[in-house]
């Protein structure tokens, strides 16, 4: 078999996916791309109410804009801020449908295993001369094998969020557990009006839900807000405010202060939960390690775990692949986006060399390159698919070309001062 002559094969149908395949696309290389669920760009939908913090221009690819001009595609004003549901249906969907993609994405078409055709991990001899062959499972649960002369892994992390429990323990699903961002103001409104609530979590999901609670509260004042981080001074996670290039990224910090400081909040900072137990009612118990001191709280009728997601590699087992021991991310970018060294989210250019893989003409790009770091934006998606790209189709110098400018979050200090605001008594217990 020529591997020259074959496809490159792309796992994801998300926004990194798809600019992979723009790319590929612009430059005449054939692809394939596979997307597990029935629509492209799919983990948007399951947040299409939240509004987004970065504007339209970070939002597109430059390849994929030049397709769909191409193509007469209207594109959105550049300017605005798009709901999570419009990255979907007024971006990556109508891309798909582009008749330079379209033929070649497979939805419904879930890859379950990827290895060099007749290789597993060990063997080496012969190795990269070894097609890559990948196992891929249909809606009816059929399993047909494509062959392609290189992978791109842009599979992310949504459907993989982390436990709420610490030390990664999973606990067992409940009904009032969503580990998801919910419609709180209006498909999940009755779930939430009047209820004690427990938020856990420190990233914009978390913020976004606390902030969509507070305004609940000014309807249904008898709704209770908790909120449970790990870190201990809750200004690190507070972003740049006025000084973050985002404005509506630094907003997001700015208005969860205020609510907080107007006491709709209850805040447990250095919060690490140990175990959860249901109450006679259903209703969750936490039993949590607070500023090193056991404590319980509850019980809660509804719990929102925004505490992040991670990615999977079951489908490379036999692929030659190495992720960071910390954060599962690329090795390289480790040191760039570790949330234990800083929480400033500005990451040096970065392109096709760092991520290289032990097993050559693979990689992992998008979110996923990232692993368990949660200061992943799209545009630094976009710039590893276009170096990447230009790599596999033999253009080495626009692959080392990368630049990457990347909106400042105007927090990248290493002393960030002290939020003054009123916790609550790290000792209550439930009531």
């Amino acid at each position: 078999m020529n591997n020259s002559s074959l496809p490159v094969a792309i796992i994801g149908g998300g926004p990194a996916g798809l600019a992979a395949a723009a790319h590929l696309s612009k430059r005449g290389h054939s692809f394939l791309l596979f997307e597990s669920g029935e629509k492209l760009g799919n983990h948007f939908l399951d947040y299409a109410h939240v509004r987004l913090f970065s504007t339209w221009e970070y939002n597109i690819d430059e390849a994929a804009k030049y397709l769909l001009e191409k193509n007469g595609v209207e594109l959105p004003n550049p300017d605005e801020l798009p709901l999570g549901g419009e990255i979907a249906t007024k971006y990556l969907q109508p891309l798909g449908n582009l008749p330079e993609l379209k033929p070649f994405i497979y939805l419904n078409s879930k890859v379950v295993h990827t290895a060099r055709k007749g290789f597993d991990k060990v063997k080496s001899k012969g190795r990269e001369d070894a097609p890559f062959e990948l196992h891929v499972e249909s809606s009816n649960q059929e399993v047909q094998r494509y062959y392609a002369r290189a992978v791109i892994d842009a599979t992310g992390t949504w459907q993989q969020p982390n436990p709420l429990v610490s030390g990664g323990l999973i606990e067992k699903s409940s009904s009032n557990i969503h580990y998801r961002i919910p419609d709180i103001l209006h498909e999940d409104r009755k779930t939430f009006e009047n209820k004690r609530v427990l938020i856990i979590g420190s990233g914009h999901s978390a913020f976004h839900s606390i902030l969509e609670l507070a305004k609940l509260k000014t309807k249904a004042p008898n709704t209770e807000i908790t909120w449970m981080i790990r870190r201990s001074n809750i200004e690190e996670i507070m972003g740049g405010g006025d000084n973050d290039q985002l404005p509506e990224r630094g907003a997001l910090g700015t208005r969860l202060k205020q609510v907080i400081s107007d006491g709709a909040v209850n805040v447990y900072t250095s919060a690490v939960v140990q175990s959860l137990r249901k109450s006679n009612g259903n209703r969750v118990i936490v039993h949590a390690d607070v500023q090193g001191e056991p404590m319980t709280s509850g019980p809660y009728d509804e719990v929102i775990a925004n505490t992040g997601s991670r990615p999977a590699f079951q489908f490379l087992s036999e692929i030659r692949y190495t992720a960071d021991p910390a954060l599962e991310s690329v090795p390289a970018l480790a040191p760039l986006i570790d949330p234990n060294v800083h929480s400033c989210g500005t990451v040096r250019p970065h392109g096709e060399k760092e991520l290289r893989q032990p097993e050559k003409d693979f990689y992992i790009i998008g979110a996923k390159s990232y692993g368990r770091a949660p200061t992943f934006l799209m545009a630094t998606g976009y710039e590893q698919a276009r170096s990447v790209t230009a790599y596999l189709c033999g253009d080495e110098k626009a692959a080392e070309r990368v630049e990457l400018h990347l909106p400042e979050t105007g927090v990248c200090s290493t002393n960030p001062p002290v939020l003054e605001i009123q916790l609550v008594n790290n000792n209550s217990c439930c009531s």
